[in-house]
């Protein structure tokens, strides 16, 4: 290819990206507004499969050849926006999609802060295929050492060289962890270091990306076991805003062993970083369902309806906080 055409060719990339940059916003509103219809129902279940019907009504479309590499399961267990479906106009870059539409399903049918609608967009073969299962997770903000907290390392450790880091004792660290009975242990470990802990229900990607604003968010560290497909969208984001995160796959019996398989992972004690679960050029959005550290909920107003999205693409570094007010409400 000659210069000119290889510039012709980068130029059209940046101008698509750009589109698809505010394309996602509108993928994520919509999403977040159906499921913020049925909020503090108590139906978790329902709130879901509206934010799931709205995004992938947005995603086709989208003038992509886009394929689903994280989402709401494998194709036997989720009728729509499974992995490995096809979504887009089928004209257009190849392209891997990771999504939730409904991060936080249970949060968002209590009312609860920090329920979001998520996705994540890279070229094709950039976002990490992986089954749904568990993924071991260690994650800090931006402005460290590469390297400074691992996966593999004793807590008291990480805990330590973050707060030297940081300089502060280890009493102000704050760890962000799941609240579920598999953390009993490490829970007791960070207690027995000295730093204190921040448990939430669900929905650890937020969890995740606090840790890069600590001074607003009063999280420093996130660590414990949660979703794979929460481990991907929270390295897209880290990708575009900074930060680090290691995550290693829980393929602990059989079946685990041969879907990760399937999916051509080929070393199933892998750590991951970063870089490796989200490659390349990757654009990140979020649209907030219920109020959160990160993100305001969509406001039901008499004239409109208010949304809060971020939406960051990593070869920029660009981060956008667009709040929108949409007058005309029958298009939601």
């Amino acid at each position: 290819m000659s210069e000119a055409a290889k510039e012709s060719s980068n130029s059209s990339n940046s101008a698509l990206a750009r589109i698809l940059t505010l394309e996602l916003v509108r993928v994520a509103e919509r999403a977040a507004v159906a499921a913020a219809r049925i909020r503090g129902r108590g139906d978790e279940r329902a709130a879901d499969q509206a934010a799931v019907d709205a995004m992938r009504a947005e995603l086709k479309k989208l003038p992509i050849d886009g394929t689903v590499v994280i989402g709401e399961g494998e194709r036997d267990e989720a009728p729509m926006l499974f992995i490995g479906e096809k979504v887009g106009t089928g004209e257009g870059p190849k392209v891997d999609i990771a999504l939730d539409p409904l991060e936080g399903a249970t949060i968002c049918a209590k009312n609860l802060p920090g329920s979001m609608a998520l996705i994540a967009v890279a070229s094709e073969g950039g976002l990490l295929f992986a089954p749904d299962v568990y993924m071991e997770k260690i994650a800090i903000g931006p402005g460290y050492r590469a390297g400074l907290v691992d996966l593999d390392a004793p807590v008291v450790e990480n805990l330590t060289n973050l707060a030297k880091a940081k300089g502060v004792p280890i009493c102000e660290i704050t760890a962000c962890i799941l609240d579920r009975p598999r953390h009993a242990g490490l829970i007791e470990e960070v207690r027995k270091a000295g730093a204190a802990i921040r448990l939430i229900g669900d929905g650890d990607v937020a969890g995740v990306i606090d840790t890069t604003k600590p001074d607003e968010t009063g999280i420093d560290i996130y660590l414990g076991s949660g979703g794979a497909p929460e481990g991907v969208l929270a390295a897209a984001a880290l990708r575009c805003i900074g930060g680090q995160i290691q995550g290693r796959l829980l393929l602990n019996d059989k079946d685990k062993l041969a879907r990760a398989d399937k999916m051509g992972i080929a070393d199933p004690k892998k750590v991951y970083s970063a870089n490796e679960m989200a490659r390349g050029d990757v654009l990140f959005a979020a649209t907030g369902v219920t109020d959160g550290n990160l993100l305001s909920g969509v406001r039901f107003r008499r004239d409109g309806i208010e949304t809060d999205t971020l939406v960051m693409r990593s070869s920029s570094g660009t981060v956008r906080e667009i709040k929108a007010r949409h007058q005309d409400v029958d298009k939601f």
